[in-house]
């Protein structure tokens, strides 16, 4: 931690301002998991309750699989204009997004145009926060020394965990302040709206933070690619970009499969009140922030990949015995218990990813190619829960297993993934990366 502490005070800045979008990203996505079983209902209204779980799914797959999208594009003009720049952009753009789905009429109000507008607003949603991650991650890894990079790498991760943990809290209170009705008439719009405070304050910290030095070295040496989107996908990089979206499609995949699946699991197949699902995902979002930072930390230890294969093979080996534990718990703090460690093993593998991704590819390319590989791993990872919901309904006393199978794929493929990608923690983010010795 003391790595940490002696960061200087710019690097601090940007450092806080990226944790801050990134926790701002994940209160929004979140909202919409915890909001789901409503939406569903205003939006998608049908006798089939399964039906209409599958088409506000849909709806929330579609934000995560053309964040890739918006990856590719804000992390081009991170690499041609700069890191900062995109960064304001886009957390103007998801920030107002956020906001304008509190303000959208339901089915009952305008018919098919709800769900249309519901649909339109998620896209730009997934496009304008499809950029954020990429330009976040690489402004602070270069702009703090190596020993710093995999405890720092860590932090930014835990933002997301740390938005979820407030989406808890703030579901927790609204859901208190609204009941049954009154939520769906007006609680969770007043949950959309509430992000629009932190929105700004993390709009003044990236005022005023600096630009990248290592992106500002490349800039006054005339070297910057003009087409970066274009070189992480063919030549020489082109390998390292397949290779390296095999870990990210994986982690994606458990993390859908989990924390992105629990809030719907514990209302619709455990039959949990709202407070209670809100107080055990509380406490499971704080231990998988904690895992996050502890999983970067180690990074800096051990390397990148084995951190994130220790996490990989205790989901593998607890998945199941923990959701089948789930499933038969009697009280609060048992199931807070067995969802913490689900959610905590099959999340903490994201903290290394920023460092990991950033070391991977030059300057010249590192905010596309970070940005798109994190991001175009929604592709695959975006579609857990819906697999989850279609096998729910085939078979009630294989709920737990078959939820648990379904985590383990994407455990299984990040193994796959970390085989074939080198070790990057002693690589140097201000030179050329031809010493990785491996494709």
């Amino acid at each position: 931690m003391s790595q940490f502490a002696n960061l200087s005070k710019s690097a601090k800045i940007i450092v806080f301002g990226s944790w801050l979008g990134w926790a701002l990203d994940g209160y929004d996505l979140v909202l919409m998991l915890f909001v789901i079983s409503s939406v569903s209902q205003l939006f998608f209204p049908t006798s089939d309750q399964r039906l209409g779980l599958l088409a506000t799914f849909a709806t929330y797959a579609v934000t995560l699989i053309v964040r890739p999208l918006g990856g590719g594009l804000f992390g081009t003009f991170g690499d041609k204009v700069g890191r900062k720049k995109a960064m304001l952009i886009t957390i103007t753009g998801f920030s107002i997004a956020t906001f304008a789905t509190g303000l959208l009429p339901t089915w009952q109000a305008v018919g098919i145009i709800s769900p249309l507008l519901l649909i339109v607003l998620r896209i730009l949603q997934g496009l304008f926060a499809g950029g954020e991650w990429g330009s976040d991650a690489v402004i602070s890894m270069e702009s703090v020394p190596k020993s710093s990079r995999g405890i720092v790498s860590g932090f930014i991760q835990s933002g997301f965990p740390f938005g979820f943990l407030i989406a808890s809290i703030i579901f927790g209170a609204v859901s208190n302040l609204y009941h049954d009705k009154s939520f769906l008439d007006t609680g969770w719009r007043v949950m959309f709206f509430t992000g629009i405070a932190p929105s700004m304050l993390a709009l003044v910290l990236r005022l005023k933070m600096n630009e990248s030095e290592v992106w500002k070295e490349k800039l006054e040496r005339q070297e910057l690619e003009k087409a970066p989107l274009k070189k992480v996908v063919s030549g020489f990089n082109r390998k390292r970009f397949f290779l390296s979206l095999i870990i990210t499609s994986g982690l994606m995949y458990s993390y859908y499969a989990s924390i992105g699946f629990m809030p719907t699991f514990l209302a619709q197949y455990i039959h949990l009140e709202e407070s209670e699902t809100a107080m055990i995902m509380i406490s499971a979002t704080f231990l998988s922030m904690i895992g996050y930072i502890f999983s970067g930390w180690l990074s800096q230890k051990i390397g990148r990949i084995r951190s994130i294969g220790i996490f990989a093979a205790l989901t593998i080996i607890f998945a199941i015995p923990l959701l089948v534990g789930l499933y038969n718990a009697s009280t609060i703090v048992e199931r807070a218990i067995y969802v913490s460690l689900v959610i905590m093993f099959a999340t903490s593998g994201f903290g290394p990813i920023p460092a990991f991704l950033s070391e991977r590819f030059p300057t010249e390319i590192r905010n596309t190619s970070s940005g798109f590989v994190f991001n175009a791993g929604l592709i695959i990872g975006a579609w857990a829960p819906l697999v989850a919901v279609e096998s729910s309904f085939r078979s009630t006393q294989l709920q737990p297993i078959l939820f648990g199978i379904n985590l383990i794929i994407g455990c299984i493929l990040v193994m796959i993934g970390l085989k074939l990608n080198p070790e990057t923690r002693d690589f140097d983010l201000c030179i050329p990366n031809s010493n990785i010795k491996k494709p």
